[in-house]
């Protein structure tokens, strides 16, 4: 199967991000405007992206946010790629030119097949993150419903749509056997490599990749 794209979300720390980087993580992602513990300052979000190594692609998380909200903050940090993470409609995303967009999307039984269905043909737009059902923006650590998506994926409902990046509630120990079941294009893990909220552990991370390597197996 072809290699699984690992993004490390969350990153609020310049110290977490090189240790994702070594890991072996393709990207990261910085909570930029959201209600979250995880939200960090421009300052912040500078200092980690000059420490950044080559090769590992930084993406800014909003809930949310307004079109010029995101254009501001990306222009100034020099992102694009974003991650809308809310109830963005597909203007938002097509209004955001010259950007990669992933989009959040709930796993809900009964709405989800509607849901993709608006996603079809949106300019701009890159990966759809399948996301838990919960009352928070994502760091909620709950495990998303695999059986359900597989049964979608198996009844064509993502045909003509973009990549899927599996999310929610993943970590070391539930990753190989998501990436088993559904062969996504990425996995997005946050909580799943805390030692603490907003506080990553180099050996959940490391242990995270390792999985997902073994579940490609």
């Amino acid at each position: 199967m072809p290699r699984t794209r690992i993004k490390f979300c969350g990153i609020t720390r310049v110290e977490d991000a090189l240790a994702a980087a070594d890991a072996g993580a393709d990207a990261i992602g910085m909570v930029l405007c959201a209600n979250s513990p995880r939200r960090i300052t421009r300052h912040a979000a500078h200092q980690i992206l000059d420490a950044l190594p080559p090769f590992v692609t930084p993406v800014g998380l909003f809930v949310d946010a307004s079109v010029e909200e995101i254009s501001d903050f990306t222009q100034d940090l020099g992102l694009r790629h974003v991650q809308l993470h809310g109830d963005e409609p597909p203007e938002t995303v097509r209004d955001l030119v010259g950007k990669s967009i992933i989009k959040a999307v709930r796993v809900a039984p009964g709405t989800f097949r509607q849901k993709l269905t608006i996603w079809g043909n949106t300019r701009n737009l890159r990966g759809l993150l399948l996301e838990t059902v919960t009352q928070q923006a994502g760091g909620s650590g709950i495990e998303n419903d695999w059986e359900l998506i597989r049964k979608h994926q198996e009844a064509g409902d993502f045909a003509g749509l973009p990549p899927i990046i599996a999310a929610g509630g993943l970590r070391p120990e539930n990753v190989a056997p998501v990436v088993r079941l559904l062969h996504p294009w990425a996995v997005d893990v946050s909580s799943g490599i805390e030692s603490s909220p907003g506080i990553k552990s180099k050996e959940r991370m490391i242990e995270f990749v390792r999985q997902v390597r073994a579940g490609e197996r």
